[in-house]
């Protein structure tokens, strides 16, 4: 069902601590034409360098019920959780609890013989005992040869998906059980799974259930109230609705989708690693500030040590020439002035950060599909906005400066 978009472009400001605004509205004035044709249901943006910060929120969280999308929504960030799951990684490595190249095996024994994928012809699969030991490395930057997704997590599978499916440990199992895509460490393949395995180790290390440590030590820390892996039904009340893409139309309204089946709340959830923790742009905004800020969080709590995100999380875990990813997070091979690291999502979501500059750039969407015309406004107001800042900072340097 198509529908009729009456244009809403609003400013909407973090809570707490709160920076100087930028006074721009770049993002806003890029996005508005989207906005008005319907296209674009809702969306917030927010661009922040060193002090100075932009926020947009425009449109709508749900068009039928005209309601404005804000800050506080909650919505489903998907594979944005790796990075959640790379920071508890990182966490366990800083204290010497586990090592990034310490075999998976040491923690989870079903791993200790693992069967490779050779070939398959005439429906025969031929498969070969893998000669190389897979690491904690591999798992956590998509190098170990696991599937997107374990059989029983596949979205074609009532109450599966990411929103569904296993606990972790029984996940870990299943992987551990099935043949490998290619020798570990030789190639990439990006999986939910190997995530999913690595928050399985920490689950072994801390005796505690991953969501529960991640809950302990970092979303309670960051003050992160609104991020969960269930919903509660008030938070779902002010949810951003799923939209699928329509080229040159108003975007369609889409109940679920096979990866993220309702009830968000169910029994049938089970907290997952690689795609599934729930939050808000207020929340998500501590998290990467935290990270861009290289482990301390805006409220003062530190979360991690400097080097400790410099050389696990900002740059490539990966051998070379096989593209940058880090601990959950897509990452340079070279760590430069210009290098950018955080992860997307497969609802649109994104957001990026450069410790070295103190960039953040987020968006926040709840859509399906393609096209997506209003990517290239954006990276032009993206543009304008950090040029605008440098020019501001600039200014400010000369500020009271007599000749």
């Amino acid at each position: 069902m198509l529908f009729a978009i009456m244009a809403i472009v609003l400013g909407c400001s973090t809570v707490g601590n709160k920076p100087e605004g930028s006074g721009t509205t770049f993002a806003k004035d890029a996005l508005a034409p989207f906005i008005e044709s319907g296209q674009l249901p809702g969306a917030i943006n927010v661009f922040y360098k060193d002090g100075l910060e932009e926020i947009a929120c425009v449109g709508y969280a749900d068009v039928a019920a005209k309601r404005p999308i804000t800050m506080n929504d909650v919505y489903m960030q998907c594979s944005q959780t790796k990075g959640f799951c790379g920071v508890t990684i990182a966490m366990l490595i800083e204290e010497g609890k586990i090592a990034l190249d310490d075999s998976v095996a040491k923690y989870l024994p079903e791993f200790k013989e693992l069967w490779v994928l050779e070939s398959t012809t005439d429906s025969v699969k031929t498969l070969v005992k893998a000669k190389n030991a897979l690491t904690i490395r591999m798992v956590m930057n998509h190098t170990g040869g696991f599937p997107f997704e374990i059989s029983a997590k596949q979205g074609n599978i009532k109450g599966g998906g990411w929103s569904g499916g296993a606990p972790l440990r029984q996940t870990a199992a299943i992987a551990a059980a099935s043949p490998l895509h290619f020798e570990p460490g030789t190639k990439e393949l990006y999986s939910n799974t190997g995530i999913d395995i690595g928050a399985a180790i920490v689950e072994v290390v801390t005796g505690m259930r991953w969501e529960d440590f991640l809950k302990e030590r970092v979303l309670d820390p960051l003050g992160m109230t609104s991020s969960s892996f269930w919903p509660t039904d008030k938070q779902l009340e002010t949810q951003v609705e799923m939209y699928d893409c329509v080229k040159d139309a108003p975007a369609k309204y889409r109940l679920e989708n096979d990866m993220q089946q309702r009830p968000y709340n169910g029994a049938h959830v089970f907290a997952s690693a690689g795609a599934g923790l729930w939050t808000t742009a207020n929340d998500q905004l501590k998290f990467y500030k935290m990270l861009m800020n290289l482990g301390l969080g805006e409220n003062g709590v530190r979360i991690l040590k400097e080097e400790t995100v410099k050389e696990l999380l900002a740059k490539s875990t990966r051998p070379k020439g096989m593209g940058g990813y880090s601990l959950g997070f897509t990452a340079p091979e070279e760590d430069t002035e210009d290098a950018w690291f955080g992860h997307g999502g497969a609802w649109g979501t994104n957001c990026m950060v450069n410790w070295h500059r103190k960039e953040l750039k987020l968006w926040a969407v709840q859509l399906c599909g393609e096209p997506r015309p209003w990517d290239s406004a954006r990276l032009e107001a993206e543009k304008k906005f950090f040029e605008y800042a440098i020019d501001n900072a600039r200014a400010d340097a000369f500020t009271g400066r007599v000749n």
